[in-house]
């Protein structure tokens, strides 16, 4: 009965590392290589438009560009806010912290006294979440 015991401890280990070794060399060969295409540039002689101010694009997260100093307004509402970056100003918010790695808005009475709010951005993937001490400009 030991050795039994014994042999099962032995295998069991091996069996499921082989078992997972055959199915990744299973998956990488269900890879197939895609060619890459790009049209030549060509140059022109016409001139090129005046840079303008971009927009974010719509996988752009711009609350993901905010940092301590920056000032911002609220265009959603306070159960679903939505930061906007602006100059700062009377009726603004300062962003007096940034916390990454949460979503617990409280950090923000030790970490930042001053604040008068938080915003909490919770990422699907926890070590995008964030939270933001802010404070009223008056």
């Amino acid at each position: 009965m030991i050795i039994t015991l014994v042999v099962l401890l032995v295998l069991c280990p091996c069996l499921g590392l082989a078992g997972w070794g055959v199915w990744k060399a299973g998956q990488e060969k269900d890879k197939v290589a895609t060619p890459s295409t790009s049209a030549p540039v060509v140059p022109t002689d016409e001139p090129t438009a005046a840079p303008t101010t971009a927009e974010p694009s719509p996988t752009e997260d711009p609350e993901e560009d905010l940092a301590k100093g920056d000032c911002v307004v609220n265009d959603g509402t306070d159960a679903d806010a939505s930061l906007r970056k602006v100059k700062c100003g009377p009726g603004t918010y300062q962003v007096l912290l940034r916390i990454p790695g949460t979503t617990d808005g409280d950090r923000c009475k030790k970490a930042a006294p001053t604040a008068t709010a938080n915003y909490v951005s919770d990422n699907p993937l926890d070590s995008l979440d964030f939270v933001l001490c802010l404070k009223k400009r008056r």
